[in-house]
């Protein structure tokens, strides 16, 4: 089962023809995971085949326009597809007074319940029974939060040939084995999980930075991760700039990335003023090899590993 990722908008502050604003889009299972929401989002989710019905949770960084002014649009245009499922949005203090203002204003009617989470301690702030979200506060020029995506580890791999030689016959003491529970079989023998089970898979990570400046925390958030998708608003030459403004640059990404270790780096939130992203990229992988710039409507897969 492959965690896919699509980047539904990779631009900065201001759209462009070829960028959208932020929006990344994780699909797990029948679940699908929100990153973000600047305008327009509903658009692009209808291009690349995101559903307006499905299980979904949206995670806000900061309280930027670019941000999270596509969430209203997006919340309308599930009500007008009469969506039923509960919602739940998650984002820094203020997420709750905006939707509210919103909501007052343009006096629309949602056909589902919306659950608001406003964080102020960084640590887990969501908790699945297959993975956790945990979010922690990095720099910019306004509070943001980066989020990581933390699947728990899987049992191990399932050895048929040990049970049979086990005696174990095949059926409900399999099932029973594979989910960590010692059986006893007929003649009275106990045959434990270890016997016929490896060891514990962990599972994958997926980090997003949102807006930042070079951050410790999210250094330490992003160790051995899967993908880690990080701001690159300017290039290397406008690393003062990026500063001051609360942003980072190809080789500060790349920097973080080789730091924690991650097997893959994506740059986004680029910068209206770079139509050819080819120095952004040159940049980062001087410090980082596995370094792609995002583009509207990339998709990439994470499979499953083995370890």
């Amino acid at each position: 089962m492959s965690i896919r990722v699509i980047f539904l908008g990779t631009g900065g502050s201001v759209p462009t023809q070829k960028r959208g604003l932020p929006a990344i889009l994780v699909q797990r299972k029948n679940e699908q995971l929100m990153f973000d929401c600047g305008e327009g989002a509903q658009r692009q989710m209808i291009r690349t085949g995101g559903g307006f019905h499905r299980k979904m949770k949206i995670f806000i960084t900061h309280m930027h326009g670019d941000h999270i002014l596509g969430l209203p649009g997006l919340l309308q245009t599930m009500a007008l597809l009469d969506r039923q499922r509960k919602l739940e949005i998650f984002g820094p203090p203020g997420t709750v007074q905006f939707l509210q203002c919103i909501k007052e204003t343009l006096k629309f009617v949602l056909t589902f319940q919306v659950e608001l989470h406003e964080i102020k301690e960084p640590g887990v702030i969501c908790e699945e029974e297959e993975y956790l979200i945990e979010a922690v506060w990095t720099n910019h020029a306004v509070p943001n939060l980066s989020y990581a995506l933390l699947e728990k580890p899987r049992s191990g791999r399932f050895y048929p040939e040990k049970a049979r030689k086990l005696g174990v016959p095949e059926g409900p003491l399999w099932s029973k084995l594979q989910q960590g529970h010692k059986v006893k079989l007929p003649d009275g023998q106990t045959v434990r999980p270890e016997q016929v089970v490896g060891p514990s898979r962990g599972g994958r990570k997926i980090v997003y930075s949102g807006d930042t400046t070079s951050s410790e925390s999210l250094a330490k958030l992003a160790a051995k991760a899967d993908l880690l998708i990080h701001d690159a608003t300017l290039d290397d030459d406008l690393a003062d700039r990026a500063c001051e403004d609360g942003h980072s640059t190809p080789s500060q990404a790349a920097e973080i990335a080789k730091k924690a270790k991650v097997k893959q780096l994506i740059l986004t939130h680029i910068s209206a003023r770079y139509d050819d992203t080819s120095k952004l990229l040159d940049q980062a992988k001087k410090k980082f090899r596995n370094t792609h710039v995002a583009e509207d409507f990339m998709k990439i897969e994470i499979p499953l590993s083995d370890n």
